[in-house]
């Protein structure tokens, strides 16, 4: 048969031309238009048309050929040589003749297509650089799978279809989320394995990264350590410390398989009816910049060639970190959460940005937004400090995660123009957001913003890239799961130690006698006939560990594994010392009591964010009149749990001593550690203590500063053995 012209393809029926477009085959029959679309039927008209010389080289060249483009030659050939010499057999001879040949053909390309599958992505091989890998893994993306990096979900709302039908990058439990009441680590593994289970079976196989609020110790899981709060830690002026804390926290977080914590808050606070005060370490932002150890703390210290603003974490005992809130949320007028913080350039930039210098240069993984605003902007869609100082500026690498909800509170009312909100903030710089309940809403409006061209695809790689780039940093692909082992380190008996060092540190003593006598009343002899310990706060865990802290809001009573003020009393005295406890004596028992001395325990009740703004700043009864029946009866030392300075004068007078003791956490000890002299005072307030809230806000420098105590105040005491 002659040879066929190179646009024609043999039919079974008959030959055909092939046009050189769409519009030349318009007029084709249908058994022409299968043969057109059929990819083999080029070969099969080869093999029909050429001799059996032209047919042998066609075989040849199509082994070579796909030796040439296959990425695995030894492998390829060897599947060829086992597949192939059983045919020969079968064969001999007749393999030249065009059907055997198709059929090799045909069984060489079915090698080469499994070749492919058994080859790995590069994104999935640890030994590749990181941005190798992920531009490898973007590159393979859709836009659904972009979308869904880019949302976090909370537990409550996550399925596993749900997770696999919209590729979610993260999921989070938001405080008290938690897989049932006093849930042991094991059942806090098994919940966040089976939801990486479901984000592992997509397509491309991306674990998801689990966040939770760790803001002082794994304070959302029962039996975790409980650290003092972060004013209580800014007062041990102690940045050491606070890094083995975050090292602590670190291995605990592991412990429940998650992998992510929302801390440190670097806010530096400068009003304290602000109800987020506690979460800050300082008014001061110089003692706020040194306790940025926390981030090495949790993710691990950089190497030395680290290139600041890119995100580090050493592996899988650490934790992505999160640098908060971005930026300027300690400065709102009168204190009130999430409002407007009115302050020029020059003074955002001199107070509250440059703690996020050292978190650049500390390998901070993440960086979560301000509810807040600066000058009536809100951070949610500020991209001139998101996009540009942020990530820009200060070139930061790792990826922007808006607050809960964050972007719904763009809008005025919250959540009155979402799709404005999602525009907006993704253009502004965010990668992830919050979501974390409305996830459809924001998937699709997302995806039509980006399909309609109101978002950039660049802004959604941009995004993903840093997203992914987290993930692979941290190892998250290599190690997705939990790790079984790390289940006792939850409430480990040495971090319940660190804890107790942390509190003794963080005690700032305010007065030490002079109410009767010149005479100092702490440290408290151990040996004594009988002592009172009195106060809503003595014996109450809730109470001493203060907000986030099991609940979103904090609790009240054993809410968790520790040692109440109580307790702690009573291991630390003389067995023969009699301890009573009356919460809210009348002064008639107390004067009639015979007691040696008392120790009376009062201070706020606890409260998150909102709910902890307070214009006045006075501790709710009865805990003054319970210190003034009590100090009119017997020597008394009063030690006072809140999150920040409160008005105090009365206290003061009632008093022979006085213990600032800010949030301790679960470790009441090292409270007694210090009342008793087995360690001395040696905590410095973190911020100024006003004589009147009229005088708020009121910071070290300010040119009204007539504080009650300044920033910096606290008696000392020697160590001894107080018998």
């Amino acid at each position: 048969m002659g040879r066929l012209s190179p646009h024609l393809i043999a039919c079974p029926s008959r030959p055909f031309p092939i046009g050189r477009s769409p519009e030349d085959n318009t007029n084709l029959c249908f058994h022409q238009r299968l043969c057109q679309s059929n990819p083999l039927f080029p070969v099969a008209a080869f093999l029909k048309t050429h001799n059996r010389r032209s047919r042998i080289f066609f075989f040849t060249a199509s082994v070579l050929g796909g030796v040439m483009l296959g990425v695995t030659a030894t492998k390829l050939l060897q599947k060829v040589k086992r597949l192939l010499v059983p045919l020969l057999h079968r064969h001999r001879m007749a393999l030249l003749t065009a059907p055997a040949v198709f059929a090799a053909l045909l069984l060489f390309w079915a090698v080469l297509g499994s070749t492919d599958a058994d080859v790995a992505p590069l994104y999935k091989d640890p030994a590749q650089p990181v941005e190798a890998r992920v531009a490898d893994l973007l590159g393979r993306m859709t836009l659904a799978e972009k979308v869904g990096q880019m949302t976090q979900i909370e537990r409550l709302v996550s399925t596993p279809d749900v997770l696999r039908d919209n590729f979610i990058g993260s999921l989070l439990s938001g405080g008290g989320s938690v897989p049932r009441k006093g849930a042991t680590p094991q059942e806090w593994q098994a919940m966040v394995d089976g939801f990486q289970k479901a984000c592992m079976s997509t397509r491309l196989g991306i674990p998801m990264i689990y966040g939770i609020d760790a803001v002082h110790g794994h304070n959302n899981v029962y039996g975790a350590t409980i650290f003092p709060h972060n004013v209580g830690l800014g007062a041990t002026r102690d940045p050491y410390l606070v890094r083995r804390i975050g090292a602590a926290t670190a291995l605990e977080v592991r412990a429940t398989g998650i992998q992510y914590a929302f801390a440190p808050c670097i806010a530096v606070c400068r009003d304290p009816r602000w109800g987020r005060c506690y979460e800050s370490y300082s008014e001061d932002r110089r003692i706020v910049q040194s306790m940025t150890e926390l981030i090495p703390g949790l993710q691990g210290e950089v190497p030395k060639d680290f290139k600041s603003g890119m995100p580090y974490v050493a592996g899988k005992n650490k934790v992505a970190a999160c640098a908060k809130h971005f930026v300027g949320d300690g400065g709102t007028v009168n204190g009130i959460n999430e409002n407007n913080t009115i302050i020029n350039q020059e003074g955002l930039m001199n107070i509250h940005m440059p703690a996020y210098l050292n978190a650049m240069k500390l390998g901070v993984s993440t960086v979560m937004i301000s509810y807040s605003s600066w000058n009536g902007k809100k951070m949610h869609e500020n991209g001139d400090l998101i996009n540009g100082y942020l990530k820009g500026t200060l070139n930061f690498k790792g990826f922007v995660i808006s607050d809960w909800e964050g972007i719904d509170r763009i809008t005025n009312p919250a959540g009155s123009d979402y799709s404005y909100s999602v525009k907006a903030s993704i253009n502004a710089g965010l990668d992830m957001i919050m979501v974390p309940n409305n996830y459809k809403s924001f998937i699709s409006l997302l995806t039509g913003h980006v399909n309609s061209g109101a978002i950039p695809m660049s802004r959604i790689d941009d995004a993903v890239t840093r997203i992914l780039r987290v993930k692979f940093t941290m190892g998250l692909f290599e190690n997705p799961y939990s790790d079984p082992s790390m289940a006792d380190y939850l409430g480990k008996k040495e971090h319940r130690y660190l804890a107790r060092e942390a509190v003794r540190k963080s005690l700032v003593l305010l007065k030490n006698g002079g109410k009767t006598s010149d005479k100092p009343l702490l440290p408290l002899p151990k040996k004594a006939t009988k002592i009172l310990v009195a106060g809503s706060h003595a014996d109450n865990l809730g109470y001493q560990c203060g907000g986030w802290t099991i609940e979103w809001q904090g609790d009240t009573g054993r809410t968790t594994v520790g040692t109440t003020i109580l307790d702690a009393v009573k291991a630390a005295v003389d067995p023969s010392t009699a301890v009573v406890f009356a919460e809210n004596p009348d002064a008639d028992l107390v004067k009639n009591g015979g007691f040696s001395y008392a120790i009376v325990v009062v201070g706020e009740h606890p409260y998150t964010e909102t709910k902890g703004d307070n214009l006045n700043l006075t501790i709710p009864e009865p805990g003054l009149n319970t210190v003034q029946a009590v100090c009119s009866g017997a020597p008394c030392a009063t030690v006072l749990i809140s999150g920040r300075p409160v008005v105090v004068q009365p206290l003061l007078a009632a008093s022979d001593a006085l213990v600032a003791a800010w949030l301790p956490g679960s470790e009441g000890q090292g409270v007694t550690d210090a009342l008793f002299g087995d360690y001395g005072f040696s905590g410095k307030l973190p911020r100024t203590w006003f004589k009147s809230v009229d005088q708020l806000p009121m910071n070290y420098g300010d040119a009204h500063y007539d504080p009650l105590f300044p920033l910096g105040y606290g008696l000392t005491t020697n160590a001894t053995k107080a018998y």
